[in-house]
């Protein structure tokens, strides 16, 4: 039986769009929400809007500019280079306070809309170390979130233990592997689909649908 409404933190890129297709499984009503930080490509929220529509997902768009100012790296700054993190330093790509801020807001937008669960797609397997993607991160801010609103909020987490190739598996799973690798922006360069095959998270995402590809033998 599935469960009452649920809340999906909403980028339009594969994690997310595959965790959108997961909600829609699992939940009776569905409501995505986008965030705006003045993100580097704007092209992110054009998508998220497309899919949203076309899924006939009732959609929310929230103004974090404030983010931009106070994080400035790659992802809002298009003089800062998207680089790997080394020597156990975070990528640049890293916005400080991100996934707490939109995990914040999405669940006093869950509260606000009589929604009990939050569906995000963070994985710990492939993190490129961000702290803020982690199990324990998220089991902290549910506890949190709760105790600041008096509520019983659940954040679902799909993707916390898959990797790359495992998350096309599950896309694919949902009737849903076109969908997400013709419509979905992962690219770091704003390249929807298969990106540019540059950017660490074009790599990530092309070596996991080879990894899957090669498993089913269509490879």
């Amino acid at each position: 039986m599935k469960k009452d409404k649920a809340v999906v933190v909403f980028s339009g890129g594969q994690d997310s769009t595959t965790c959108l297709f997961w909600a829609l499984e699992q939940f009776k009503e569905v409501e995505a929400v986008t965030f705006d930080y003045n993100q580097r490509h704007r092209l992110e929220i054009d998508c998220a809007r497309n899919i949203t529509q076309e899924l006939n997902v009732k959609h929310h768009i929230l103004d974090m500019s404030l983010l931009n100012q106070l994080a400035p790296n790659a992802l809002t700054r298009d003089d800062i280079p998207v680089l790997d993190g080394e020597e156990g330093e975070l990528p640049s790509t890293f916005v400080p306070g991100r996934n707490l801020l939109f995990l914040s807001f999405a669940g006093i937008l869950a509260r606000g809309i009589g929604a009990k669960h939050i569906v995000t797609g963070v994985c710990e397997t492939d993190f490129s170390g961000y702290p803020d993607c982690r199990d324990m991160f998220i089991k902290s801010l549910n506890v949190t979130l709760n105790l600041s609103m008096d509520e019983n909020l659940v954040i679902h987490t799909p993707l916390m233990w898959l990797n790359k190739a495992e998350t096309w598996e599950m896309a694919d799973s949902l009737q849903a592997f076109d969908f997400v690798r013709e419509k979905t922006l992962t690219c770091y360069n704003g390249i929807i689909a298969d990106g540019c095959g540059e950017c660490p998270a074009c790599k990530l995402r092309e070596n996991g649908l080879n990894e899957y590809l090669a498993s089913k033998g269509e490879l």
